[in-house]
């Protein structure tokens, strides 16, 4: 948890991001067009991550930062799919979990509401699974 601000958001993931162990792999990090931003994008390079934001295309001022190195590899269209799927979570929060608006004040405490919210909304996801056969 953060306090917020504007660049709140993108500077807490770029901190996240410094925290993965290295591997072989390319990693990717998928984002909505809020992380559009030439400072997260130049962030998240720098970590060696390929930024698979959203492109914050306005019809006015049609700028982005997310090039055509990244927006032309089939994994990037994948990775626009695979990120509507984390969204239902922060809904299913916001409309269900009472996080729209909190009733309580300071880090700690939002904190503890915010973990119990995703706790209930992955008992809700696992009776779903097992329900379908994916879960034993």
């Amino acid at each position: 948890m953060t306090h917020p601000g504007y660049t709140a958001e993108g500077d807490a993931a770029l901190e996240l991001l410094t925290t993965l162990e290295p591997r072989a792999r390319r990693r990717t990090l998928g984002a909505d067009k809020g992380y559009d931003r030439p400072d997260i994008v130049a962030g998240v390079r720098a970590l060696g991550i390929t930024p698979h934001i959203a492109a914050n295309v306005h019809p006015t001022k049609p700028t982005t930062t997310i090039d055509g190195r990244t927006t032309r590899h089939p994994g990037y269209a994948l990775s626009q799919q695979r990120r509507k799927l984390v969204e239902q979570g922060f809904g299913w929060g916001k409309v269900i979990g009472l996080l729209r608006k909190l009733r309580h004040r300071g880090l700690e405490r939002v904190g503890w509401v915010f973990t119990f919210t995703n706790a209930v909304y992955n008992l809700v996801r696992l009776r779903t699974l097992i329900r379908l056969g994916v879960c034993p």
